[in-house]
């Protein structure tokens, strides 16, 4: 195989050797060669070039989309919320009732696969293949008591506690302190994970509780408000607590796997939760005369607006940037400080504005990536390699002009002398 490969270039390159029209015929001019070869290199170079560009420009796209998306849903379900209570005032209910609605994640996430990929499989295959996430057996009974149910009751908590703190203070304060969670996850991974420490995430952190502090102080220290943000950083934190724990316990999951998951999540709450609310019913800590009174438009409004909130959550970063994704709960504090200012009693005290300020500016820091730092700092060596550069090449031309200009003269006075 070598040899025949050897004969037949030796034979082509003694081919090209021969002198005469031939070797103008068969090989171009190394000019011209290389003219093409500098030709076919840029066109390359600029379709790639152009592809990366509509590559980004389709991700930017998508990401507005999406955060728009983000905040209107987490928004839009926070004043529906707000909303209900006046008529159905039952936070756990409401909770139970939005949870069972994550059945549906499994169900599109299998539509969206029948669409989008070549290789389809039936949904036991599907079911199968995303079970492996949870171990060699699959989803066995003693993995769904040990690795879902605990992520069950932390899933109820977090949006339990949120729904009832809306019932204590505005929904600005909740949504702005909610945001409070990013900090407390960065702090949870930094002890049970070792992650790795970033002194701007400590600022943010810091940012964080600082702007709890001064939310608290914003309304006086009243036993009403103290209550309601105490329930809020509970929900954060409860929120938080799921983050890191899935991370240790689970690892990272595909979008099947995570749709899954998120189904079996609604199973748990269809088992296990549904006596609390009974139970709640009959004791009259969450009671309805009748069930007629019951706003059925609202609850399902917001059961559709929270289980879009979360695909968008889970599955956004497969068309977009996952920082722009968080963009759009940061946006819906100031959507939600509008409707509160005509929807409520609301005072946007300096106190208050401030501590907005700071916990939007912590949430922010914490967006930026791991080495941000050697970022900036190589874009400053480019900056400083640049501004060397352009100085000796504006004195160079202005030097190299004057000898030009001396020798464009000569060949004129030479003439003049014949």
């Amino acid at each position: 195989m070598y040899k025949i490969q050897w004969y037949t270039l030796s034979k082509r390159t003694t081919k090209i050797c021969m002198p005469g029209d031939e070797r103008s015929r068969e090989s171009p001019a190394p000019a011209e060669a290389q003219m093409q070869a500098g030709a076919e290199g840029g066109g390359r170079v600029s379709r790639c070039c152009w592809k990366c560009s509509v590559t980004q420009l389709k991700k930017i796209f998508w990401g507005v989309a999406v955060v728009l998306g983000v905040c209107s849903s987490w928004s839009g379900s926070t004043q529906l919320a707000k909303l209900t209570f006046k008529k159905f005032d039952a936070p756990f209910t409401l909770t139970w009732f939005a949870t069972n609605w994550n059945f549906l994640f499994f169900p599109l996430y299998y539509l969206g696969h029948v669409f989008k990929s070549a290789e389809k499989q039936s949904p036991k295959q599907r079911y199968r293949e995303c079970c492996r996430f949870f171990g060699d057996n699959g989803l066995t009974l003693k993995v769904f008591f040990t690795k879902a149910a605990p992520f069950g009751v932390l899933w109820t908590l977090t949006n339990y506690l949120y729904l009832h703190a809306i019932k204590k203070i505005n929904t600005t304060d909740v949504s702005v302190l909610f945001c409070c969670n990013k900090a407390f996850v960065f702090l949870l991974s930094w002890i049970v994970l070792r992650d790795r420490f970033m002194g701007v995430r400590i600022v943010a952190a810091i940012f964080a509780i600082a702007g709890i502090v001064m939310m608290t102080y914003a309304d006086g220290f009243h036993s009403h408000s103290v209550i309601g943000i105490a329930l809020v950083v509970g929900s954060a934190s409860m929120s938080a607590l799921y983050k890191v724990l899935f991370k240790l316990l689970l690892g990272s999951a595909k979008f099947g796997e995570a749709a899954l998951f998120l189904s079996v999540l609604a199973v748990f709450n269809v088992l296990f939760v549904t006596c609390i609310p009974v139970i709640l019913y009959f004791t009259k800590v969450e009671y309805w005369s009748s069930f007629d009174i019951v706003p059925w438009g609202n609850l399902c409004g917001f059961s559709i607006l929270l289980l879009t909130f979360n695909i968008l959550l889970n599955f956004g970063i497969a068309i977009t940037y996952p920082t722009l994704i968080s963009l759009g709960i940061v946006l819906s504090v100031p959507v939600n400080a509008v409707v509160d200012h005509y929807t409520s009693e609301i005072v946007f005290n300096s106190v208050r504005v401030i501590a907005i300020v700071i916990i939007g500016l912590g949430f922010l820091l914490l967006l930026l990536p791991e080495e941000w730092d050697v970022w900036v700092i190589k874009l400053l060596t480019r900056l400083k390699v640049r501004k060397k550069e352009e100085l000796p090449e504006g004195n160079g031309d202005v030097t190299s002009g004057l000898p030009n200009k001396s020798r464009r003269t000569r060949p004129s006075m030479s003439s003049f002398a014949h």
